[in-house]
């Protein structure tokens, strides 16, 4: 498959994902409600308050994700989940008739609802639950047939790169073919991922490979990434938030509670709004300013009529108003008597 480089913005329910739209954030709930419907409202508000675009839950069936064998991940045993990875799934899953009734949380609040599916039914689910689009986690980007199962739904579809490689990318991505729009998210699938391994370089690179807008899945601690993946060019960013770090689940202590992602929100839309349009220009604040620290070319004393302007008539100082720096002035004879200290303007001169 080709890739236009010319890359439009992507449609995304109400919002428009792209380089000269408002950069999309979404609040990463993900199982950080614990299981219990409750606190997943309580995240939706928190999302709501603090100024994200989306909030983001995780949908699954344990028996349809992982065998009943499969152990937790390290950073999941350091959470204090050392059962299966099914057990642990189990205690976090939310019962199906909780999706609606979030989404239309979420309509009232005026924020988009999304959830990464892990298994066809559940994205099969959301989709009839009118979601913009479905966010695929990093542990599918190899799942191939589930991403062109998922394609043939027709809505956008938000694919994470965690632990990817870039055959494994473009394979991803030849698989999303029949998506009306895919995009990227850079991500390093580590709770918290080390500030070394960020790798944000890489978020332009696979824009400019691909030609598909990408984002950053923000693992790392605090909002220092955030500013940088912006100034690179991301899209889209995604942070785990919750309302209690001390809470008895894997996410937790790699989340953001309420204040923090207020102020990640806050410098994430100020980074933004400070990048502009690349544009060089002189701006409306610099204008009382630019007159005042620019120089022109003054008398240095009186100049008769008729006279022509030497070396030592003439002096560049502030402010600005007169004949600027590089124009000829020395040489140049005056129509009209110029007094001591006042701009010489080209109506002085023949």
């Amino acid at each position: 498959m080709t890739y236009d480089p010319h890359i439009g913005s992507v449609k995304f329910g109400s919002h428009q994902i792209g380089s000269a739209e408002e950069i999309f954030i979404i609040a990463e709930a993900g199982v950080n409600h614990d299981g219990d419907v409750t606190v997943a409202h309580e995240l939706i508000d928190m999302a709501a308050d603090t100024g994200a675009n989306a909030v983001k839950f995780q949908t699954f069936k344990p028996e349809a994700l992982v065998t009943s064998t499969a152990g937790t991940t390290p950073y999941q045993k350091l959470a204090g989940f050392a059962e299966s990875q099914s057990d642990m799934l189990t205690r976090l899953t939310l019962p199906e008739s909780a999706w609606a009734e979030l989404r239309d949380h979420c309509d009232e609040r005026g924020i988009t609802f999304l959830s990464t599916p892990f298994d066809f039914d559940s994205a099969l689910m959301l989709a009839n639950l009118g979601v913009p689009g479905l966010k695929i986690g990093s542990g599918e980007l190899t799942n191939t047939p589930y991403l062109s199962a998922i394609a043939e739904f027709g809505i956008p579809m938000i694919v994470s790169t965690g632990m990817g490689t870039r055959p494994e990318i473009a394979a991803a991505l030849e698989a999303t073919a029949k998506a009306p729009a895919t995009v990227l998210l850079h991500c390093v699938s580590a709770y918290p991922a080390p500030m070394d391994e960020a790798n944000l370089r890489a978020i332009p690179a696979l824009r400019e490979e691909f030609g598909v807008e990408v984002g950053w899945s923000d693992h790392t601690p605090g909002s220092v990434t955030a500013i940088a993946a912006t100034a690179l060019g991301s899209t889209l960013l995604e942070k785990h938030i919750t309302t209690d770090k001390t809470r008895n689940g894997p996410d937790h202590s790699a989340s953001l509670e309420r204040e923090e992602f207020a102020a990640y929100v806050d410098s994430v839309r100020a980074a933004h709004a400070a990048l502009g349009d690349g544009n060089k220009r002189r701006m409306p604040s610099e204008e009382a300013n630019a007159s005042l620290v620019r120089r022109s070319y003054h008398a240095a004393r009186d100049i008769a009529a008729g006279a022509v302007i030497t070396q030592d008539d003439v002096a560049i100082l502030r402010p600005e108003g007169g004949l600027a720096p590089s124009a000829l002035v020395v040489g140049a004879k005056t129509v009209r008597p110029v007094k001591s200290g006042t701009a010489l303007t080209s109506e002085d001169l023949a």
